[in-house]
């Protein structure tokens, strides 16, 4: 007899306790060179704000290089461990503060590797956030989508950095969400 897997999430979220530490949404100090802020909201399918919402990154440094350095949850002020984890607040929105990644390998783009933990979700979503420039169109997995939804999966810059809205449930701007061997959404 083959089980089911229960769901990550039976009830709550229980993002609030625990799981958001001091300086956990700070992979670079603000103010150090070449810091940015990455930012945006999270919003449902009527695009009404989700309050309670837990995003988690990864990403490569500024020059391309995937971190090897351990203690991610230990903020040390100049170790960049390339993870973070950032909650949103009541009108949805979250921040980061870190560096523009660059592409780890040649012909594709700069991203960010996003988790995202929310209500109504069983289990995790996973995404991509990717730095405009160079690399988009030769970016394997963004070739592989429909040419009308790869923009949801792309940052927009302004005057502090990169901002990357995330939509849930539905319409024609909903953020892709990517699925993985064994992962069960």
């Amino acid at each position: 007899m083959t089980m089911a897997p229960t769901p990550g999430q039976t009830i709550g979220p229980f993002f609030g306790y625990a799981l958001p530490f001091p300086g956990g949404d700070e992979l670079v100090r603000p103010g150090t060179p070449g810091a940015i802020r990455l930012h945006g909201r999270v919003t449902d399918g009527a695009g009404d704000p989700v309050p309670d919402a837990l995003l988690e990154i990864w990403q490569a440094g500024a020059d391309g290089v995937l971190p090897s350095a351990t203690g991610s949850l230990h903020r040390d002020g100049w170790t960049f461990t390339g993870w973070g984890r950032a909650s949103t607040d009541d009108d949805g929105r979250y921040s980061f503060t870190t560096v523009e990644p660059g592409a780890v390998q040649p012909d594709t783009a700069a991203f960010f590797a996003v988790t995202l933990f929310a209500r109504g979700l069983l289990n995790r979503l996973f995404t991509r956030i990717y730095v405009p420039g160079a690399g988009l169109a030769t970016d394997r997995l963004l070739a592989s989508l429909p040419e009308d939804r790869r923009d949801t999966l792309v940052a927009r810059r302004d005057a502090t950095g990169l901002r990357f809205d995330v939509r849930l449930q539905g319409g024609a701007d909903e953020t892709v969400f990517l699925r993985f061997p064994g992962h069960r959404p």
